[in-house]
């Protein structure tokens, strides 16, 4: 190995907690890649048994993605593809596995970006769609907006026949548990949750999902879901439908996927700025990515995965876990929910 490779290899490998041995330094001869997260927090009370659960599914759902970028599939059909099936998993905060408000209900997030032509959509609040990604693609491509919330959204995924399902399709055994716990330490009696009471910190949060790809032809794509912070007040929104905020795909500079505190993701733009200094600043994405947590980002505020247009994954966050997974053409197929 050349020096100047070994230093690309010493980078790659500080951007990224995820040990990489098959990950080509040579970014230029990756012909597609992919990355996903599970969401960042203290993932604390989680089992052994969940763990290994949660660390195969994400295993699964890469190597799927994988798959279908060597077979030639689009970037933007990947990235909603994995999306919909952690949608669909128990053992994430988004889609099925969302969490409760402080009322006890459902409001789902979800946004995907196109990087070829800076195409997107964008849903929030949403209650009844059983995958919230794929009404976010819907908005993309039939209508003029980029983003529809709570009951009209809900209503456009019933007018393109997207599926649908009843609230207790959410009510999750473990999600349940994780309500009850919180309106203990929030809630005197029957008493609503009051306008000043804070949402949970991220610590006790983790599971907001994503995924970020480059395809053979050279297209970047991003794609963001989620249930929101545990007892979130009614209404609240964070990053995750955010373009520029939690999700951003610009085939020019790269894509990028958040989690953590939206709140703090939205008033730094953290997806767009990683973007905007590649393209301004003529930053390297691992550049881009670290300025983020060692500049901007406050200590456990979240996380991200991003990919370039040359291949070269960034996978970063600042609190105690994160649950990650990434894959590309060289071989490497990586997955793990911890440091």
């Amino acid at each position: 190995m050349s020096p100047r490779t070994a230093f690309a290899a010493c980078v790659l490998a500080m951007i990224s907690p995820i040990p990489s041995p098959t990950r080509a330094a040579e970014a230029d001869h990756v012909e597609y890649a992919i990355a996903v997260h599970g969401g960042a927090g203290a993932w604390a009370s989680i089992t052994e048994e969940d763990r290994a659960a949660t660390e195969a599914e994400l295993r699964r759902v890469v190597a799927l993605g994988r798959d279908r970028l060597a077979a030639g599939e689009s970037s933007l059909d990947v990235v909603e593809r994995v999306v919909a099936e952690l949608e669909d998993s128990l053992y994430f905060n988004a889609g099925r596995g969302a969490t409760f408000n402080a009322l006890g209900q459902h409001e789902l997030d979800a946004s995907i970006m196109d990087g070829r032509n800076l195409d997107c959509g964008a849903v929030a609040g949403v209650s009844s769609v059983k995958n919230p990604v794929k009404l976010a693609r819907a908005v993309m491509a039939e209508t003029k907006h980029v983003m529809l919330i709570g009951a009209g959204a809900d209503a456009f995924a019933k007018s393109h026949r997207l599926e649908l399902v009843a609230p207790e399709y959410f009510w999750t055994p473990r999600q349940r548990e994780r309500l009850q716990k919180w309106q203990a330490r929030h809630v005197d009696g029957a008493r609503a949750p009051a306008e000043e009471d804070e949402p949970e910190s991220i610590e006790e949060h983790h599971g907001t999902v994503g995924c970020v790809a480059l395809d053979r032809d050279g297209h970047l794509a991003a794609a963001t879901s989620t249930g929101g912070l545990e007892g979130k007040l009614p209404g609240r929104i964070g990053d995750s439908p955010v373009i520029g905020a939690g999700t951003y795909a610009d085939d020019a500079t790269c894509a990028v996927s958040c989690t953590g505190v939206g709140e703090e993701f939205i008033r730094r733009a953290v997806a767009y700025d990683i973007a905007a200094r590649m393209r301004y600043a003529d930053s390297t994405l691992e550049q881009a990515v670290s300025v983020q947590f060692d500049e901007r980002l406050r200590p456990n505020d979240g996380g991200l995965i991003a990919v370039d247009r040359n291949g070269r994954i960034a996978i970063r966050f600042n609190t105690a876990k994160m649950a990650r997974a990434a894959a590309d053409s060289t071989g490497r197929l990586e997955a793990t929910l911890g440091r």
